[in-house]
């Protein structure tokens, strides 16, 4: 703008106002719809749902396949065997039944994740709960953390409860060591970790790095209520009786038989993790973005959405290949199941990778190492997170089968 005839110098000074008005029509859960409105990925949102329904809808189709009719089938000529001759000549899951139930190798490792993986499905499934009600609102920073902190801390006692019930059924007799180990062994590696990435920023001089009254906080958090929490847990889950399985175990382990390719551990194993991360990768995405890129985040709708169809997917992929192997007379399923959708988190480990790679500009040994030092960290609750979901399902699953089938 041109001030014609003007010699000496002119201050404009520009000035705004703003005036906040109160829009009553606005419930206060809905205050943020906004932002997820003008978000342009909304329809990718959509995108990924019907991507994730698609792969539930067929993976539940192969199981009730499974279920109604070759388990049907399978049941059915079970029970009509009445000769000794017809005995002789069974074949398939049932040959296993007086192996089925027999305790893994190194029970008490698998008890002790079990409970910690239980402690963080609990703690995810409710924060979310609260994150779609509106009650950890994203204006509110740190909300969610404080929430996720705060019951991981208040759900000791289920992670105590289920790793002395199955250390127990697995025949251990160790329960101090039990206790320990799950009150200590996976919060230990995740503060471990979460310190050293703290000592990293206190070194390189930046705010991010959180204060040593923080961590004291922390800390008396985990020893004084979470601890305890646990052993008041395992108090009762040992106290229990031992869970009553369906069928009698034999005293000679059975031989497995030579197996085929597709049914050996490891390609089973890496084959039931691919479907439950199809899943997810579209949400992994805007998640990551949201953490290393400074975007909002507000579609906790759509993550329990996608929350519960994981859940769905990690437990039929562990049933099906679960049923493949007990059919070729492999009964090893505990470590099994719990590795299948476990090894979800290693494809969740490369994709972390390949989105370091290809879309992050970090440069710098200390945030590289951050980087991947907060990634182990969600690596590690993701495994312990989907391995319990498989666990389960599976336990169910055998329970379910060996419970309505005639055993002399």
């Amino acid at each position: 703008m041109e001030i014609k005839n003007q010699k000496d110098d002119v201050e404009i000074r520009y000035t705004y106002s703003v005036t906040f008005e109160e829009e009553k029509k606005i419930r206060w859960a809905s205050r943020w719809d906004y932002i997820l409105e003008s978000m342009p990925h909304t329809h990718i949102q959509w995108f990924s749902i019907m991507n994730s329904l698609v792969i539930v809808l067929f993976l539940s189709g192969m199981v009730a396949m499974i279920m109604l009719r070759t388990l049907h089938k399978d049941i059915a000529r079970y029970n009509q065997m009445d000769s000794a001759e017809d005995a002789q000549e069974e074949f398939g899951w049932k040959l296993v039944h007086g192996d089925i139930f027999r305790p893994p190798r190194k029970g008490m490792l698998l008890s002790v994740f079990l409970g910690s993986g239980a402690q963080i499905l609990i703690m995810t499934f409710v924060t979310l709960f609260f994150a779609c009600l509106g009650f950890l609102s994203p204006a509110n920073r740190g909300a969610l953390m404080t929430c996720a902190v705060v019951l991981w801390v208040l759900l000791g006692t289920p992670a105590g409860y289920v790793a002395s019930r199955f250390y127990k059924s697995f025949g251990g007799e160790k329960w101090k060591t039990n206790v320990l180990l799950t009150a200590f062994l996976c919060p230990g590696i995740v503060f471990a970790d979460f310190f050293l990435m703290n000592l990293i920023l206190w070194g390189e001089g930046s705010s991010a790095a959180i204060p040593f009254g923080t961590l004291v906080a922390i800390l008396a958090l985990w020893f004084c209520i979470s601890v305890p929490l646990t052993f008041i847990g395992a108090y009762f889950g040992f106290k229990k009786n031992a869970i009553e399985h369906p069928v009698r175990t034999n005293q000679i382990p059975r031989q497995i038989p030579e197996q085929s390719f597709y049914t050996k551990p490891l390609p089973g194993i890496i084959m039931g993790g691919i479907l439950p991360f199809g899943c997810i990768f579209i949400q992994l995405f805007f998640i990551l973005n949201s953490i290393w890129s400074h975007q909002m985040y507000y579609m906790f709708g759509f993550l329990f959405l996608v929350f519960i169809i994981l859940v769905i997917t990690c437990s039929e992929a562990t049933i099906l290949l679960c049923y493949f192997h007990l059919c070729a007379e492999d009964y090893h399923w505990q470590w099994r199941s719990f590795l299948t959708s476990g090894f979800t988190a290693v494809y969740f480990l490369v994709y972390a990778v390949h989105y370091f790679y290809s879309k992050l500009q970090i440069t710098g040994t200390a945030s590289t190492i951050l980087y991947f030092g907060y990634t182990m960290i969600m690596v590690l609750i993701f495994f312990l997170f989907t391995g319990t979901i498989g666990f389960f399902a599976c336990f169910w699953f055998v329970t379910k089968i060996y419970s309505v089938v005639k055993v002399d």
